[in-house]
């Protein structure tokens, strides 16, 4: 059975989307944050069914969970 991640609103996220950080993130383990309406894009979803990995310019490598962003 495939996890289903949404995002904060409800949509349902797929492998490739486009989304956007609701809200300032910190990034553990470093003093760097991820802003507020950065985007993130081609995403890949883990199999733990909460995050999302990023290959985008700005959230290059960090998972990201899926309750702090929206789709795009």
């Amino acid at each position: 059975m495939e996890n289903i991640i949404k995002d904060s609103n409800g949509n349902v996220l797929q492998d490739g989307d486009t989304v956007i950080a609701i809200k300032d993130l910190k990034v553990r383990g470093s003093s760097a944050v991820v802003k507020r309406g950065t985007k993130a894009t081609n995403i890949r979803l883990c199999a733990d069914g909460r995050h999302i990995e990023s290959s985008s310019k700005e959230v290059k490598g960090l998972q990201l969970d899926a309750q702090f962003l929206k789709k795009a």
